[in-house]
C-alpha cells in the first residue's frame, strides 16, 4: 500500500507539472492589415516565452510559443490581401508552433505587450513588406507654366489598430476621432489647387512613430501635421493645444542623425536634396543645425496660426503654442506640428469630438492655418509660389493682409474695397479688435 501511495503521488505530481507547464492559453487572434505591413496579435491568458524564425523554399515564418495551448480559431482572420497564404499550427509537447506560409517577401519581427485598459497580455507579430512603393510629388499642370508642383501636406492620424489611443466616456476612441478629422482635412486640402494631402494611415491599423515621419520623407512632404486627442486621469481636464518640437528634443535628434548618417539613406535640406553621409563632422553638424532651425521656425509660425484659429471656437489649454520632444515632430527637414484637438477624457469635449460638425471645425482651423502660411511663405517651384509671384489672388478670390501699426478694421475694409461686415465674417471676428502682426483674410469684393 505504501508503494502504491508513492506511485499515485508521483503520477499526480507529473500531471500537475504538465498542467502547470501549459498553463497559459492563446484566447484570441486578431489581424490588422496596412498597405505595407500586416500585424497579427495573439491575446494571451498570461505572459509567455516565444521565438520567431524564418524558413525558405518555400518562404515561411515560424512562431514557437512555450507552455501554451491554442483556444482560439485561426480561421476567418481576413488575410486574403496580406502576404500570408495560409496559417497552420501544431501542438508540440507543452508548446505551440504557428507557421505562416508566405506568398510575398516580408521582414518579420515580434514582441510582447503588457496588459492595458482594453487588452491583457499579447504577443505581436509584424510582417513588413520588403518592397514599398515610394510616393513622389505630383507635378501640377499649369497652362503656360510647366513644372509647377503641389505643396504636399502629410496628415498623421495618431494611434490606430492595436493602439486605440485614449478612450473617452461612452467608449469613444481617439484613433477613430482623429482619423475622421484627418480625412476631412485631406478633403479640404485636396480641393485647393496647388496642394496635395497624404494620410499616414487611411484605415484602422498601426504605424510606428518613426514610420510616420518616414512616410512624410518618402512623400517629400512640405509639412507634417499629427492629430491627436488628449487624455488625463482627472476628467475635468480640458482644452485643445498645438505643439512644436522643443529645443531639447531638437538637440537629441541632431545627435541621433549625426551618429547614424553614414548608414542612413535619409536626406535633408530642401525636401531631401542633401545627404550627410559624405560630409565631415563639422560640416554635417552645421548643415543639420541650419535645416532644423529653419524647420522649427516654420513649424512655430504654422502652429501659431492654427492655435489662433482654434481659439475662436475651442477652449485652449494654454494661450500659446507648446513645446515637447515628441518623436513625430523630429524630422530635421520637414516643418512638423502636433494638434491635440481636446481632452477626450472630458465628457463635454468627448461629446463634441465625436460629432462630424466639430470635427469639421477642427479640420478647417488646421486647413486655414496651413494655406495662410504657405501663401505668405510658399516653397520654391510650387504652383502657389508662381501664383503669388504672378500677382494672382488665391483660389476663391481671397487675399491675405498682415496688420501693421495704426491699422483699424474699418480702414483695412475701406482700403480693400470690402464692407466691414464682409471682413468680420471672412475672419470670424466677434469684434473689431485686431493686433499688429495678425493676418486677415480679405474676401473678394
Amino acid at each position: 500500500m505504501k508503494r502504491l501511495g508513492q506511485l499515485l503521488t508521483l503520477v499526480l505530481f507529473c500531471l500537475t507539472a504538465t498542467l502547470l507547464q501549459a498553463a497559459e492559453e492563446v484566447r484570441n487572434v486578431r489581424a490588422w492589415l496596412a498597405p505595407d505591413n500586416t500585424r497579427l496579435v495573439f491575446d494571451l491568458s498570461g505572459p509567455v516565452e516565444h521565438k520567431l524564425f524564418t524558413l525558405s523554399n518555400p518562404d515561411r515564418v515560424v512562431i514557437d510559443i512555450d507552455k501554451v495551448s491554442l483556444k482560439a480559431s485561426l480561421d476567418k482572420l481576413g488575410l486574403e490581401k496580406s502576404p500570408v497564404e495560409t496559417i497552420r499550427h501544431s501542438q508540440r509537447g507543452d508548446g505551440l508552433r504557428i507557421v505562416l506560409d508566405l506568398k510575398d517577401g516580408v521582414r518579420p519581427k515580434s514582441f510582447d505587450l503588457k496588459p492595458n485598459d482594453q487588452y491583457g497580455h499579447r504577443l505581436v507579430v509584424d510582417l513588413e513588406m520588403r518592397e514599398q512603393a515610394v510616393v513622389t510629388k505630383t507635378v501640377v499642370p499649369v497652362p503656360g507654366q510647366s513644372g509647377k508642383r503641389d505643396i504636399v501636406v502629410m496628415i498623421d492620424a495618431g494611434h490606430g489598430g492595436e493602439d486605440p489611443g485614449a478612450i473617452g466616456p461612452g467608449g469613444v476612441r481617439e484613433k477613430d476621432v482623429v482619423l475622421a478629422i484627418a480625412k476631412k482635412l485631406k478633403a479640404m486640402i485636396d480641393s485647393r489647387q496647388g496642394y496635395r494631402a497624404v494620410l499616414t494611415r487611411t484605415g484602422d491599423y498601426y504605424i510606428s512613430l518613426r514610420g510616420r515621419t518616414g512616410k512624410a520623407r518618402k512623400s517629400n512632404a512640405d509639412l507634417f501635421v499629427s492629430i491627436h486627442a488628449d487624455a488625463f486621469k482627472d476628467a475635468r481636464a480640458r482644452g485643445a493645444s498645438v505643439w512644436v518640437l522643443s529645443g531639447r528634443g531638437a538637440s537629441s535628434e541632431m545627435g541621433r542623425w549625426l551618429a547614424k548618417r553614414e548608414n542612413s539613406a535619409d536626406l535633408i535640406g530642401g525636401v531631401g536634396s542633401l545627404s550627410l553621409d559624405d560630409k565631415d563632422d563639422v560640416l554635417a553638424s552645421v548643415l543639420l543645425d541650419m535645416s532644423m532651425n529653419a524647420s522649427r521656425k516654420d513649424s512655430h509660425q504654422i502652429a501659431s496660426r492654427i492655435h489662433g484659429n482654434m481659439d475662436r471656437f475651442a477652449r485652449m489649454h494654454k494661450k500659446h503654442v507648446e513645446q515637447a520632444g515628441f518623436v513625430v515632430l523630429k524630422s530635421p527637414d520637414i516643418p512638423s506640428i502636433l494638434v491635440e484637438t481636446g481632452f477626450i477624457s472630458n465628457p463635454g469635449e468627448a461629446r463634441k469630438l465625436r460629432t462630424a460638425s466639430y470635427q469639421k471645425q477642427m479640420a478647417e482651423a488646421i486647413y486655414r492655418g496651413i494655406v495662410d502660411h504657405f501663401w505668405e511663405k510658399p516653397p520654391a517651384a510650387t504652383y502657389i509660389a508662381w501664383q503669388k509671384q504672378s500677382g494672382k489672388a488665391p483660389v476663391g478670390g481671397e487675399r491675405m493682409y498682415k496688420v501693421v501699426s495704426g491699422d483699424t478694421l474699418s480702414v483695412i475694409a475701406q482700403r480693400n474695397g470690402v464692407s466691414l461686415q464682409q471682413l468680420r465674417s471672412a475672419n470670424k471676428l466677434s469684434s473689431d479688435r485686431i493686433r499688429v502682426g495678425q493676418v486677415l483674410r480679405i474676401p473678394a469684393g
